[in-house]
């Protein structure tokens, strides 16, 4: 059977540069695509045909120059042959190069830089949660490829607590992450999603960046645009999907926030604040300050001693979606960071950092927001 490499499907991107078949095994050449009218690469995705029982090594070159070099060494690259489970690849990097090897058992097999949520999926969980008692459906606009922008909301509460992802598209545990707070906020007998809809009402974007995500993107949408530097003054010929949001946001305003993302360098869970703004409250940073630490002391896949430097008072940069929000609504706002590669203080060696860790951690991170929702 012919070795083939491919990558046009729903989220995919890799180009193959060469393949050589020899009786020693197959080694391919491969290179990653950068996002559409932007510089930005590190998000591959593609399948591996008519390799069973070989010895493969995939060398993908250009790593040197993606957006994140410091997220290679150290990093294993995800592997699957049913698309259900994603376990880790032996994979190591040097001079530039990813070089993932691999003796795959059925003749089709999957790789990515993380296990992706497809959007073909995405579709499957909106139309699973709005089927659920008391949660309302509604599409806030279109994307520039023409895809919906969905919101879910849910609870009779006072609070209005946003959570949104995957600004970043190639960021997919980012909606892992969205479907598991969705389980849990919508069973009805689980005492803590009964709590949290009666204190609060929930708007929930489970994918910010539909463009990029199905376009194979790391980070920015189909204009090329980085979602998160756009929350100052968004507009709907480049940043549609943070136009509306911000609108529906401005409608029905923000206590608490949170942005879901994924990070590939730090080996671990953290929380990024909005210390540097310019009208930050006591209030506002004793609250943050007590979820962060609060979920630190709930699971051990979170952690407070790793993160992001923090802005110096005023210098906050008020066009990423934390710091406006905190700034706009006085909301107690934060970005949620998973990794790519795994949570070092606790690694699981078969599949690193996973769709079932990230989709537990939006269980716990409810939780801890119940501890403290009549505070907010």
């Amino acid at each position: 059977m012919t070795i083939s490499i491919s990558s046009a499907f729903d989220s995919g991107n890799i180009r193959v540069l060469s393949i050589t078949d020899s009786p020693e095994g197959v080694r391919a050449e491969l290179e990653i695509v950068k996002d559409k009218d932007s510089d930005f690469y590190q998000w591959f995705h593609f399948r591996l045909a008519g390799a069973a029982g070989r010895e493969v090594e995939l060398a993908i070159v250009n790593c040197a120059g993606s957006a994140y070099p410091d997220g290679w060494p150290g990093y294993k690259a995800r592997m699957s042959e049913d698309r259900e489970n994603w376990l880790q690849a032996d994979t190591d990097y040097a001079d530039g190069t990813l070089t993932i090897r691999l003796s795959p058992d059925s003749n089709a097999v999957w790789l990515a830089y993380f296990a992706p949520y497809s959007m073909e999926r995405h579709h499957d969980l909106v139309a699973w949660a709005a089927c659920q008692p008391g949660v309302e459906h509604r599409e806030l606009g279109l994307t520039l490829d023409g895809q919906p922008l969905d919101m879910l909301s849910v609870g009779e509460g006072p609070k209005n607590v946003w959570l949104y992802a995957r600004q970043h598209p190639g960021e997919s545990m980012a909606e892992w992450w969205m479907e598991g707070a969705l389980e849990r906020l919508t069973d009805d007998e689980d005492a803590v999603a009964r709590y949290l809809r009666q204190k609060a009402t929930f708007h929930i974007v489970p994918n910010m960046n539909p463009d990029g995500s199905r376009r194979g993107h790391l980070r920015t949408n189909a204009a090329g645009i980085n979602l998160n530097r756009e929350w100052h003054e968004p507009s709907m010929d480049k940043s549609p999907e943070v136009y509306l949001v911000r609108a529906a946001m401005d409608e029905t305003g923000v206590d608490f926030a949170m942005d879901v993302h994924g990070d590939e360098a730090i080996p671990a869970v953290f929380l990024a604040g909005f210390e540097g703004i310019p009208s930050i409250t006591d209030r506002q940073l004793s609250l943050y300050h007590r979820y962060r630490d609060t979920l630190a002391a709930r699971t051990p896949d979170f952690q407070t001693r790793l993160g992001y430097p923090v802005a110096s008072g005023g210098k906050a940069n008020l066009a990423m979606s934390t710091n406006q929000l905190a700034e706009r609504f006085g909301a107690v706002a934060m970005t949620l960071e998973m990794p790519f590669k795994d949570n070092d203080d606790l690694p699981d060696a078969d599949f690193g950092w996973s769709p079932a860790r990230s989709a537990q951690l939006g269980k716990d991170c409810l939780a801890v927001l119940a501890e403290m929702i009549e505070d907010i």
